[in-house]
């Protein structure tokens, strides 16, 4: 009896310890996710510095154009290397930045000029694609981001609503929730986004994965306060 009594309470003490670790570890966690949401919008040095590599993801057809319209217009000195990302079944975008990257040789800038790769990654959902199919997706293409986020270790992410920035930016915000690797995301909403956000926007925002969120249109500051008004960019 006296045995059994005391394999019982060995047994009870190390479903405490276990226990006790579990609730450790998800409370060191919670305070973690706490900070990187408070932490996501404070700058990170207290003087501007060196170029830093960039991930640039690209939408197809209206969000490439936007993209590109706004590097053209960017210190581009500032950020480089530069990785361009687009998804797979995209056949154009990635052209259209090589020719951005080629302009800039052109130029013969060496300030401007830095390392530039172009790669792809899997959708997480097709257009016209069923939710329940989806699922499988989503998990190949969070895989996929988290392989390309290992390669790239980008510390700044420029994205303007494609779904194919979001396995991305989570991938991201969990490494600077683990402090693996802290990436700045800026996102900036779509020019054609008047009165509410997109899926992707509304994700970022919601979940408070971006450090900054960018509109365009007051009505959207409005009805999401904690964006940033910047007015028309294109």
């Amino acid at each position: 009896m006296d045995y059994r009594n005391s394999y019982f309470f060995s047994e009870f003490g190390f479903l405490n310890v276990g226990i006790s670790l579990m609730i450790g570890t998800f409370t060191l966690a919670m305070i973690r996710m706490f900070y990187v949401v408070y932490r996501r919008s404070k700058p990170l040095y207290s003087k501007p510095p060196g170029p830093r590599s960039t991930l640039i993801v690209l939408g197809s057809g209206g969000h490439t154009a936007e993209m590109l319209n706004l590097l053209a217009v960017m210190q581009m000195d500032r950020f480089k290397p530069r990785y361009y990302v687009a998804a797979a079944t995209d056949n154009m975008s990635l052209q259209k930045a090589r020719v951005l990257e080629d302009s800039l040789l052109e130029k013969a800038d060496v300030e401007v000029v830095g390392t530039s790769q172009f790669m792809q990654i899997y959708r997480s959902r097709e257009v016209g694609q069923s939710y329940v199919t989806s699922i499988g997706t989503t998990i190949i293409a969070l895989a996929h981001a988290l392989w390309l986020m290992i390669k790239m270790r980008p510390q700044v992410i420029l994205c303007n609503g494609p779904g194919t920035c979001i396995p991305l930016c989570v991938i991201a915000f969990f490494f600077k929730a683990f402090g693996i690797r802290w990436s700045s995301i800026f996102y900036v909403e779509s020019i054609a986004r008047v009165k509410r956000l997109s899926l992707s926007g509304l994700l970022l925002y919601k979940l408070r994965m971006a450090d900054q969120l960018f509109v365009q249109w007051p009505q959207l500051k409005s009805k999401y306060p904690r964006a940033s008004y910047v007015g028309r960019l294109m």
